[in-house]
């Protein structure tokens, strides 16, 4: 099925001027969230361990307000880039913590040390982040916590238990943030399905993505952008009323629990 093009965008006027940190933002669903809050006048600065990655940002994205290397699962690393970012911007409005990683690997083969890598980024990383952003944004009177879970926090998904989860780590961590929280700060997390990502792709075989393409309802895999939208209507003053909810697009793949049947007999990608 043929991607549709990318329609204009519905602009939220109250998002201009806002400081907007995202992390995991040079690539990915990270790098489209970046561009679209750029794009509605807001002063983002990205949060990234990759240095290349932050280095290309300055061409691809010029109206960058800052982009700081930070390891999400380092403490002290997540404390020195918000104070870079009170540096830079004068503190947070809105926080989209996004940074992630996956390991495509049977349950039985996950070792200590790859069950640890996942959660420190995944969980302990939005932890981090979340609870340095909070602090700024109760002292401030106001703010929004943005997390990125997914859908294999919401079901059982073969050959990503430590993924899974740490995703469910943060759908309940998105809750019980917003219950202690408001009503000054309001918590959400997005749960993508299969969007159509630098991480997707090396994971996946093309094989395996035209097949899960097929079993999706909507026929395709997300565009980044489209998660990116759902982020900016999220910190708009349109989702006033809108807190501690796990938020899924994933074009209707849990409306037939499709997600826990993925490739349970293939099993995981061939090691290139």
């Amino acid at each position: 099925m043929t991607d549709p093009l990318p329609q204009p965008l519905a602009r939220h006027p109250e998002l201009h001027g806002r400081r907007v940190v995202v992390t995991g933002g040079a690539s990915g669903i990270g790098f489209a969230t970046a561009e679209r809050f750029v794009a509605e006048g807001s002063r983002v600065v990205v949060l990234d361990r990759d240095a290349a990655g932050l280095a290309a940002l300055a061409s691809s994205l010029p109206g960058l307000a800052g982009a700081v290397q930070a390891d999400v699962s380092d403490r002290a690393s997540v404390d020195a880039a918000f104070a870079e970012v009170d540096r830079l911007v004068g503190g947070v409005d809105v926080l989209v913590a996004n940074a992630g990683i996956s390991i495509r690997h049977r349950f039985l083969d996950i070792t200590p040390e790859d069950w640890r890598k996942v959660m420190s980024v995944n969980l302990d990383g939005v932890f981090n982040c979340a609870q340095e952003a909070a602090r700024r944004m109760v002292a401030q009177g106001g703010g929004v916590v943005l997390m990125t879970a997914s859908t294999n926090g919401v079901v059982g998904h073969p050959f990503y238990a430590d993924y899974n989860a740490s995703k469910a780590g943060v759908i309940l961590l998105t809750r019980s943030m917003a219950l202690e929280l408001a009503p000054v700060v309001r918590v959400n997390s997005v749960c993508p399905g299969y969007v159509m990502t630098p991480m997707q792709q090396a994971e996946y075989t093309p094989q395996q993505l035209v097949e899960t393409d097929a079993k999706i309802p909507v026929g395709r895999h997300a565009r980044p952008d489209e998660v990116a939208s759902l982020f900016a209507f999220l910190a708009s003053d349109q989702a006033a009323y809108l807190t501690g909810l796990a938020i899924p697009i994933d074009g209707g793949e849990l409306a037939g629990g499709l997600a826990s049947r993925d490739w349970i007999r293939v099993g995981p990608a061939p090691a290139s």
